[in-house]
């Protein structure tokens, strides 16, 4: 009887997320039209922090040096304590392909108390930038991402256009190694299940959502709630400054094939490591929203193939029913990352790995080493 009723709940979520949630799963938001350019390009300080980024620097660097911008624009990276070279690898490329001299490389200083230390590096860039010279907008960017030339032409065009406060791309993120194929996609999934693209999109909605590799912020809306140092705690840094500044004006997140992280998660326990340093924080650190977790996800991820393998007759079909919902909706996704399609069936699967990964992600809290990344325990401390 449990069984049974669990798949009907099951059966019931998986029809209101095909039919609701702003149809997330049909990848609508995209970059696909080139915006009308504006009458004066705005001013733009892209800044980039980068701790230990030897592997990636150069690519990105690299790629964002060879900017189609019409406007004035410039590239502050900052070097946040690395001890691989970073910053002289930044120097060798800047060398063969800066002429215009639009990169400059400063050293970040000790991370104070109360701030991560992606977000200390922000602040120290565009404090750098400010300095400089005048500033319309910020590009934040994280070190591994690589651009197709006229992508700040293309960002900067779109935000004027929607009078948007902040423009951000879920990058396409690496899909190449067998851990890459079978965890990746899904993380896109369930990204744009938690913040549906057309939702933050809309004035009206209160969603609000952007995905940290790649973000146009205006300046001085960005000042106007405090600048970085608002949100200079926040672990899930991107969503943070999205909610922020949708109480001020638009914000838009896309997804695009023309930004793309190359960072490498060649094995499971990189992705693993990747999901759990988040996970708990999403969660607000909170024991009783991490049980609703754990039962939403039971629910929505695992009961369906429980019920189509272990029921019988209406229960089976219910739950047979609901992995078939599950997979089509997941379909687009596995298909814009090159995965087949008919591996769509496996998100039962994926999603208890994730379940795994966000129980870690508690633990490690717990224990005061969560959000770990790059030799800091950066998580909130949970009692």
């Amino acid at each position: 009887m449990i069984l049974a009723i669990s798949a009907l709940i099951s059966l019931a979520i998986w029809c209101s997320l095909a039919i609701g949630r702003g149809g997330f799963w049909r990848l609508t938001e995209r970059d696909d039209i080139y915006p009308p350019p504006p009458e004066i390009w705005p001013r733009v300080a892209i800044v980039i922090p980068a701790r230990d980024e030897a592997e990636v620097i150069g690519k990105c660097l690299g790629s964002l040096l060879r900017q189609d911008y019409p406007g004035p624009w410039s590239v502050i990276l900052v070097d946040d304590n690395s001890g691989d070279g970073t910053a002289d690898i930044a120097r060798r490329v800047a060398a063969e392909c800066d002429p215009h001299k639009r990169l400059t490389i400063i050293s970040g200083t000790a991370l104070p108390a109360g701030w991560t230390g992606k977000l200390w590096a922000l602040s120290q860039g565009m404090a750098a930038a400010r300095s400089l010279s005048g500033v319309d907008y910020f590009l934040l960017s994280d070190a591994d991402i690589v651009y197709a030339p006229q992508m700040l032409s293309w960002l900067s065009a779109h935000t004027f256009a929607r009078k948007a406060l902040l423009t951000s791309f879920m990058v396409k993120l690496r899909c190449d190694s067998w851990a890459e194929r079978f965890l990746v996609p899904a993380f896109v999934f369930f990204f744009q299940m938690l913040y549906p693209f057309p939702w933050v999109n809309h004035p009206a909605n209160a969603t609000a959502a952007a995905a940290g590799g790649c973000i146009l912020v205006h300046a001085d809306s960005l000042q106007e709630i405090g600048g970085i140092e608002a949100i200079r705690d926040a672990l899930i840094d991107d969503c943070a400054l999205a909610r922020q500044l949708k109480t001020k004006g638009p914000i838009w997140l896309g997804l695009t094939e023309r930004v793309r992280s190359i960072r490498s998660y060649p094995n499971w326990s990189d992705i693993a490591q990747m999901v759990s340093r988040s996970a708990y924080a999403q969660l607000g650190y909170s024991p009783i929203r991490l049980a609703g977790t754990v039962v939403a996800m039971t629910l929505t991820f695992l009961v369906p193939p429980a019920a189509a393998l272990a029921g019988s007759d209406w229960t089976s079909l219910a739950g047979l029913t609901a992995w078939a919902i599950m997979a089509l909706l997941f379909a687009p996704t596995m298909r814009m990352y090159g995965v087949p399609r008919w591996r769509a069936v496996a998100l039962p699967a994926i999603a208890f790995s994730y379940l795994i990964f966000t129980l870690d992600s508690a633990w490690q809290s717990i224990r005061g080493k969560g959000g770990f990344w790059k030799g800091r325990f950066q998580a909130a401390r949970t009692k």
